[in-house]
C-alpha cells in the first residue's frame, strides 16, 4: 500500500510539471468557515481546513454520507451496524468528533454514535473538515475534530421544485424532494428523503464467545432491512436589509426490521428498533455594518429509541427505574428505551478591530434531558452546561497569521474548566505552513454516567454506567504545509493527539457487578464505562491532487497509531490496550474525467478506491484490510436533468467473518445504482451583481 501510494505522488508530481490551467488555484479560492468561525478564502484560512466539494460530490455520487466521508478522505473509518456508524476520525471515535450542520450541532443518539441517516446527501454543498481540539471554539465533543455539513442555498425568486430519484442492488432506494418558495423579503425550502434497504447476509455463521454454541445456520442479516424518512422546513425572513431573521423544524422516523431466530436464548428477536426524532430551531442574524455581525440560535432536539415488538413478549416492567414485575408485550405495542432531548441556546459576535484584527466572542447554553425507565436509575437523568469564548484573529505580522482563542465552560457536576488554542499560518508564496495547539475538554454523557443495558447476541453482555467517571481532556499539536505549483497541490499533516481520562468501555469481573443485575441476567461478560489513565493518538496525513480542465487526480493516505493503558484492578497491573477501531493505514485515490460535449451535455466518469489495514479491537476479534473500487458515470442535459449511474464494489469483495465478531467492512460484493433528478425553475433570473452578494451571504456561518 505504502507503494502504491508513493508511485502515484510520484506520477501527480511529474504531471504537475505539465500544467496548463490554473483551475486548482480557483478551488482554493473558495471560502470556508468552520476552522475559525469566520470567513477566509480556502489557501489563506490559518487552520488548516480539508473540504470536499459540490464538484467532488457530484462526480461521487454517494449515496450517504458514510459512504462520501470514507471514499473521498482517507482520515475516516466507519463500522456500520443496526444502532450506527460508528465513526472514527484519527484514532478517536464518535464521541470525539463534533459533527455540525450549517454550523449547529446534530443531535440523533443510536447506541452512544450519531444517526448520520439524518443528513441528506443531495441537500449537501460542501463538507468542511478540521481535525484536532476545536473545543475553544464549539465546545464538547470536538476533541477529534469537526465535521461541518453545509447545506444548499436556494435564493433565486420564484419558485424551485427538485426530484432526487436512485435505486440500487438489494432494494436499496433514495428519494429526495425540495421545494423552494422565494418572494420578496420571504423564503422557504421544504426539503423531503426517503432511504431505504432490504438488507443482506453475507455469512449464516454466528460466533457466540465463551459457550458451547457455534451457529451455522443463522437468520441474523450482516445489514437489516430498514427504513427512514425525514421532513424538514426552514423559513427566513428579511426584517431589514441588515436582519434576517429565520425558523426551522424537523420530523424523522426510521425503522429497523431484525428476523426472528430459532436458537433459544441465542438470537431470537421479538422486536423492531423504531427512532422518533423532531426538532425545532429559530434565531436570527443581525449585519451591524461590512464587517461585524451578531447572530443567536436556539435549537430544541429530541430523540427517542423504542422496541416496537412483533411477537408477544413477557419483559420486564419498570417504573421510575425500578423493576416491578414481568409484563407482556403483543404485537404492535412498543416500549421507550431512552428519550434523549437537548435544548442548546448559542450567541455570538464578530467584530473588526483595529491592527487587522477580527474578534469573536459568544456564549453557549446546553441542556440534557434523558428518561430511559429501564436503563436508567431512577428513570431520568439531566446535565446542563454554560460556556463563554473569545477568539482574536491577528494579521499584522503578515506574512504570518496568529488566531488565539480561550473558552471557560461550566459544567453542573464537573465545574469550571479553562481551554486555549493557539493556531499560526506563515505565508512563504506557494507555500502555506500551519501550526496548532489547543486542549479539549469533555465531560462524560448522562449514558455514560447512569446508563445500564444488555446485549443478546452472541450470549448475553451486561453494559453499565459509572457515576465515578471523570471529565476528559486533551492535548493536541499538528502541523501542515501545503504547497501548490500550477494545477498540483499537496499537503502533508502530522499531528499528535494526547487525551488523560479518555472513558472507554472496559470488561471488568462479574464480582464487581451489582449482584441484582448479576442474578437477574447471568451474563457471560460485564463492560463498564472507566477512565484510561491515559490515550494517545498520533500519526500523519497525506492528501495529493492534480486538476486541468478536464481530468482531476489524487489520493490520500493516513497512517495511525495509538497507545493507551488501563488500570486493571483484579490483576492490580497496568495494562496498555487497544483504542478500538484503530487501524495502522488507510489510503484513498481517485481518477475523473468530465467533458463538455455542447452546451446541453456533459459527461463525467470517475474510478474511486479505497483500502484499509487491519482494525484492532480489544474483544470479538479484529477487523479485516480490505480494499474497494467503485466506478461512477454521470450525464447533464441542460440545466434541469442529471443522469447518474455506477458500479461499487467492482472485483466483489465480501467479509464473511461470523456475527459477533468485528468486520472490516460489511458490503455485500459488487452493486449497482442508477439516479434521476429532475429540476424545474420559474421566477426571475438573478443578476450578477445579486448572484454575487447571495454567495457571500452562503458562506458566512449560519
Amino acid at each position: 500500500m505504502r507503494k502504491i501510494v508513493l508511485a502515484i505522488g510520484c506520477w501527480l508530481l511529474a504531471a504537475g510539471v505539465y500544467a496548463q490551467t490554473g483551475m486548482l488555484r480557483d478551488s482554493l479560492q473558495e471560502v470556508v468557515v468552520t476552522g475559525t468561525g469566520t470567513q477566509h478564502l480556502l489557501k489563506d484560512a490559518p487552520v488548516q481546513t480539508e473540504v470536499i466539494s459540490q464538484r467532488q460530490l457530484r462526480q461521487y455520487a454517494g449515496k450517504s454520507i458514510e459512504d462520501i466521508l470514507s471514499g473521498l478522505t482517507a482520515s475516516f473509518d466507519f463500522s456500520e451496524n443496526d444502532m450506527s456508524s460508528r465513526l472514527q476520525m484519527n484514532g478517536l471515535g464518535n464521541s470525539y468528533v463534533l459533527i455540525l450542520i450549517d454550523g449547529r450541532r446534530l443531535h440523533g443518539d443510536n447506541g452512544g454514535e450519531n444517526d448520520l441517516s439524518l443528513i441528506d446527501p443531495n441537500n449537501i454543498e460542501k463538507i468542511e473538515i478540521v481535525k484536532g481540539a476545536s473545543s475553544a471554539l464549539y465546545g464538547s465533543d470536538a476533541i477529534a475534530g469537526v465535521i461541518n455539513i453545509i447545506t444548499r442555498k436556494h435564493r433565486e425568486q420564484g419558485i424551485m421544485f427538485e426530484n432526487a430519484t436512485r435505486f440500487g442492488s438489494y432494494g436499496d432506494i433514495r428519494q429526495h424532494n425540495g421545494l423552494a418558495l422565494n418572494f420578496g423579503k420571504f423564503s422557504s425550502y421544504t426539503n423531503f428523503q426517503l432511504q431505504h434497504s432490504d438488507g443482506w447476509q453475507n455469512t449464516s455463521e454466528e460466533a457466540i464467545s465463551q459457550t458451547e454454541y457455534h451457529i451455522t445456520d443463522s437468520r441474523n442479516k450482516t445489514v437489516n432491512r430498514h427504513t427512514n424518512w425525514q421532513l424538514a422546513e426552514r423559513l427566513t425572513y428579511q426584517l431589514t436589509p441588515r436582519i434576517e431573521l429565520y425558523a426551522d423544524g424537523s420530523i424523522y422516523w426510521k425503522r429497523i426490521y431484525r428476523p426472528c431466530g430459532h436458537h433459544p436464548g441465542v438470537d431470537i428477536k421479538t422486536y423492531d428498533l423504531q427512532y422518533d426524532n423532531a426538532s425545532i430551531s429559530a434565531g436570527g442574524k443581525w449585519k451591524i455594518n461590512e464587517t461585524d455581525v451578531i447572530t443567536l440560535d436556539a435549537d430544541w432536539k429530541r430523540h427517542a429509541y423504542n422496541y416496537a415488538y412483533t411477537d408477544t413478549t413477557l419483559t420486564d416492567g419498570y417504573v421510575n427505574g425500578r423493576f416491578t414485575n414481568y409484563y407482556p408485550y403483543f404485537p404492535g405495542d412498543k416500549e421507550l428505551q431512552s428519550d434523549q432531548r437537548l435544548t442548546n441556546i448559542s450567541l455570538k459576535g464578530v467584530f473588526t478591530l483595529p491592527y487587522e484584527q477580527r474578534l469573536s466572542a459568544g456564549f453557549d447554553y446546553r441542556y440534557d434531558w434523558l428518561e430511559a425507565p429501564m436503563r436508567v436509575v431512577d428513570g431520568k437523568a439531566t446535565d446542563n452546561t454554560e460556556a463563554l469564548y473569545v477568539q482574536d484573529e491577528f494579521g499584522l505580522l503578515n506574512p504570518l497569521y496568529i488566531t488565539a482563542g480561550l473558552r471557560l465552560t461550566r459544567n453542573e457536576g464537573f465545574g469550571f474548566r479553562l481551554t486555549p488554542k493557539v493556531s499560526a499560518m506563515l505565508k512563504l508564496g506557494d507555500l502555506r505552513l500551519r501550526a496548532t495547539w489547543s486542549q479539549g475538554y469533555k465531560t462524560p454523557t448522562t449514558k455514560e454516567l447512569h446508563y445500564q443495558y444488555i446485549k443478546n447476541m452472541n450470549g448475553v453482555y451486561l453494559y453499565l454506567g459509572n457515576t465515578d467517571l471523570k471529565a476528559q481532556h486533551s492535548n493536541y499539536f499538528g502541523v501542515s504545509a501545503e504547497y501548490t505549483v500550477g494545477n498540483l497541490t499537496m499537503t502533508i499533516a502530522p499531528y499528535y493527539n494526547k487525551v488523560n481520562d479518555m472513558i472507554t468501555l472496559v470488561t471488568i469481573p462479574t464480582k464487581d457487578a451489582p449482584g441484582e443485575l448479576i442474578t437477574k441476567y447471568d451474563p457471560i461478560r460485564v463492560r463498564q464505562y472507566q477512565n484510561m489513565e491515559d490515550a494517545k493518538t498520533y500519526g500523519v496525513d497525506f492528501t495529493v491532487r492534480y486538476q486541468t480542465k478536464n481530468w482531476t487526480a489524487g489520493g490520500s493516505y493516513s497512517y495511525l497509531d495509538t497507545k493507551a493503558h488501563q488500570y486493571d484492578s483484579e490483576d492490580n497491573t497496568m495494562k496498555e490496550v487497544i483504542i478500538d477501531g484503530m487501524a495502522h493505514h488507510k489510503a484513498n485515490v481517485y481518477v475523473t474525467w468530465n467533458h463538455d460535449f455542447s452546451r446541453y451535455y456533459h459527461l463525467g466518469i470517475g474510478i474511486y478506491g479505497r483500502m484499509s489495514s487491519k482494525r484492532y479491537y480489544q474483544i470479538d476479534g479484529d477487523g479485516k484490510g480490505y480494499q474497494l473500487w467503485r466506478l461512477s458515470t454521470s450525464q447533464q442535459f441542460g440545466k434541469n436533468y442529471r443522469l447518474e449511474a455506477g458500479i461499487d464494489n467492482i472485483f466483489n469483495y465480501v467479509d464473511r467473518t461470523p456475527h459477533g465478531l468485528h468486520l472490516g467492512t460489511t458490503t455485500p460484493g459488487t452493486t449497482v445504482y442508477a439516479s434521476l433528478t429532475i429540476r424545474f425553475n420559474k421566477g426571475k433570473k438573478l443578476t450578477n451583481k445579486y448572484k454575487s452578494n447571495l454567495n457571500s451571504k452562503d458562506n458566512e456561518e449560519n
